[in-house]
């Protein structure tokens, strides 16, 4: 028995789309990640980009759990006195709420070269539009996989 190991000629990309309201930040990051990474494929190959592309809407409407809407995010600007910091809540009614999405699918990747390619397969929207709409993506119901995806509003 040989292993199997895919080429790039035996990669086949869907376009899916996911509805982010009402679903924990968590338990869509990391479906999010493994759809990037392809690992949900019988093909599955750890050196090849071999996952789907991945469309996120409704970002703006993603549910945390506990209190970490007031954890903060830190950062420093380079200046001396220059540590900056922003919680997610602010993140999240600020000017680009897909942020907080974003970041925590890309911690959830390993820190190497092919998951800044697999990066350029996400995209975050804030509202319930998308342009993406020529590549027909099927919807991924995450509240039907899981009751505890889904968080109520608080």
């Amino acid at each position: 028995m040989k292993t199997y190991s895919a080429t790039p000629a035996d990669i086949e990309k869907k376009w899916i789309v996911i509805d982010a309201e009402g679903v924990v930040l968590g338990r869509l990051a990391s479906i999010v990640a493994t759809r990037l990474r392809g690992k949900h494929k019988p093909g599955f190959t750890p050196h090849m980009d071999c996952g789907d592309n991945v469309i996120v809407i409704n970002a703006d409407k993603v549910q945390l759990t506990g209190k970490k809407r007031d954890e903060k995010f830190y950062w420093h600007t380079g200046y001396p006195g220059g540590i900056k910091s922003r919680t997610k809540d602010q993140i999240l009614t600020g000017a680009h709420p897909e942020r907080v999405v974003t970041q925590a699918v890309k911690r959830m990747l390993p820190g190497n070269r092919l998951s800044r390619q697999i990066m350029g397969n996400l995209r975050v929207y804030a509202g319930a539009e998308h342009p993406h709409e020529a590549q027909q993506p099927e919807a991924l119901d995450l509240k039907a996989m899981n009751p505890k995806n889904t968080r109520m509003a608080t």
